[in-house]
């Protein structure tokens, strides 16, 4: 009896694990993409590109403070980079507002962001960039810089599902 409990264990070892489910509605890529460079500016005015977060796994959400599906998502990306950011993961929220840094930081301040780093890009131009046709948008980098997957629309970043699926693919790439 033990033998045969030993025996089955051992097989249960011997398997593969499971990747986490990728979550619904984000379209993964059968191999990565190319990135085109896209520039924006920090909250300090400062630019930035894509390579300054090179090694990362990185979740780029495209949005801005006038969409309410943008609005309403944005505390579970700021609850998801306190968990999973850090040397290997960052979530980039890239808000397209014309209005400024200032429309960013105000709407920061009133919803309680205190994880994410303010980016924009008020002209826009990354929207084309991308080929993003809605918003949200977000797309998943894999540490080389290549786009991995997209999903478009809102979602709950912090459902275990998707915390489980990120953490794999941390842990993986």
């Amino acid at each position: 009896m033990f033998a045969l409990a030993l025996a089955g264990a051992l097989h249960l070892l011997a398997q593969p694990l499971l990747a986490a489910e990728t979550p619904p509605n984000f379209a993964m890529h059968e191999a990565p993409k190319p990135m085109p460079e896209i520039q924006f500016q920090d909250g300090e005015g400062q630019p930035r590109t894509l390579a300054d977060h090179s090694g990362k796994v990185v979740l780029l959400n495209v949005w801005a403070t006038w969409c309410i599906p943008c609005r309403k998502e944005m505390p579970t990306l700021d609850r998801l980079q306190a968990e999973l950011g850090g040397p290997d993961f960052e979530v980039v929220a890239l808000s397209i507002d014309r209005a400024g840094p200032d429309a960013v930081r105000k709407f920061f301040a009133e919803i309680g962001i205190q994880h994410l780093a303010l980016n924009i890009d008020a002209s826009g131009k990354a929207m084309f960039a991308l080929a993003i046709i809605g918003l949200p948008a977000t797309i998943l980098i894999d540490r080389e810089g290549r786009e991995v997957g997209r999903l478009i629309g809102p979602t709950e970043w912090g459902s275990p599902v998707m915390v489980a699926f990120l953490r794999d693919l941390i842990a993986n790439d």
